[in-house]
């Protein structure tokens, strides 16, 4: 399956040079507005060392990792959802992405321009998350002036419409993300074909600056209200150095755990970044292996062998007899998959089987 993850944020707060070093790619950089006025898009793997081990194990001339999206979108101001600043065509392009991945800075420096004139990064999250809910709340006003009249007509559906979207618009309209409204399975299959930008899992990324006045270093004020609002939202959050992560990009693994070591920062913020976009999206990976090539397949927790098998082929889905199975775990100690075989580790199961994280699966299909 395809993920796509939008990197968005007021200017100026590290947005593109997050990009870049997640991408390895450079774009338009700049210490003013609107630098990057059309989105760019990187590809990126997801890092993952069970590939390696499996890989070796089956001999595989070819390692294929999973890959994961970015687009670096330009940044919101206020006002954007009534068209300032480019606005209409920064929100349609977030409109196109599985996850919202919002920057904000942490840290004070007086050679980088805020745009408020002041950083402060609770205020930041509260104007670009209003500009996201008050173009919701245009849409969702516009498709209820129409079920409404076909509710009147006696169609169910637009009933059912008709129902959730009167609950939601007040919601909206009080400053609320449609995502925090309780809705059932039922509603919840209704909204999302308005496609609001507000029933997207959301991220945050706290930036931090290397030497500079750190928020999170100096338990300031600001990183405290941060964190209540985190906590009382249930948000999920990473805090990362872009800069640093910028300066590395190009640097062998090796040289890259020597300089982290330097700056005082031992993990990836690069890997953190992915591993807790998989968490907010319920994505996992499973593995097929074999001489041709060993490779990472994305799917959501939760999925049955056949979708698993879809994000193959589809014929898998469609014509899904059975799946041989075995976690890597118990395929690594075994030694292969003949092994893991004779010691009754690989099982078979069928169409009705969730498949796990880390399982290496063989699908057998008509």
């Amino acid at each position: 399956m395809s993920l796509s993850v939008g990197i968005v944020g007021l200017p100026n707060v590290g947005k593109s040079t997050l990009f870049n070093a997640l991408t390895k790619k450079e774009v338009l950089m700049a210490n003013y507005p609107f630098a990057t006025i059309d989105p760019s898009v990187g590809v990126v793997p997801v890092p993952d060392n069970r590939l390696q081990t499996l890989a070796a194990l089956s001999g595989s001339a070819e390692v294929i990792p999973a890959v994961i999206e970015f687009v670096d979108i330009a940044g919101l101001v206020k006002g954007a959802s009534a068209g300032e600043g480019l606005g209409n065509k920064f929100l349609s392009n977030i409109r196109e992405v599985d996850l919202i991945a919002e920057v904000v800075r942490i840290f004070e420096d007086e050679d980088i321009h805020h745009v408020s004139g002041a950083v402060d990064p609770l205020s930041d999250i509260e104007v670009i998350n209003l500009e996201l809910i008050m173009a919701d709340s245009e849409t969702v006003s516009k498709r209820l002036g129409s079920v409404e009249r076909d509710a009147k007509r006696g169609d169910k559906t637009a009933a059912t419409e008709q129902q959730v979207l009167t609950r939601l618009l007040p919601h909206l309209e009080g400053g609320k993300l449609a995502n925090s409204l309780e809705m059932s399975d039922e509603e919840r299959e209704v909204v999302k074909g308005l496609h609001l930008l507000t029933m997207k899992q959301f991220l945050y990324i706290c930036n931090r600056k290397n030497g500079a006045f750190n928020f999170d270093e100096q338990n300031d004020e600001r990183w405290q209200e941060l964190l209540e609002f985190f906590e009382s939202t249930n948000a999920e959050y990473i805090v990362v150095d872009a800069g640093v992560e910028h300066e590395l990009k190009d640097l062998g693994e090796d040289e890259k755990t020597e300089f982290r070591r330097e700056y005082g920062a031992q993990d990836s913020g690069i890997d953190s970044l992915i591993r807790a976009a998989y968490h907010r999206l319920g994505l996992m990976s499973f593995y097929t292996t074999g001489e041709k090539e060993t490779r990472a397949w994305t799917i959501k927790q939760g999925s049955t062998a056949p979708v698993a098998g879809a994000t193959i082929h589809t014929d898998f889905k469609d014509k899904f007899i059975r799946a041989q199975v075995v976690s890597l775990q118990d395929l690594v100690e075994a030694g292969s998959k003949a092994a893991a075989k004779d010691a009754g580790k690989m099982r078979t199961e069928g169409k009705e089987y969730i498949v796990q994280d880390s399982d290496v699966i063989e699908f057998m299909h008509s």
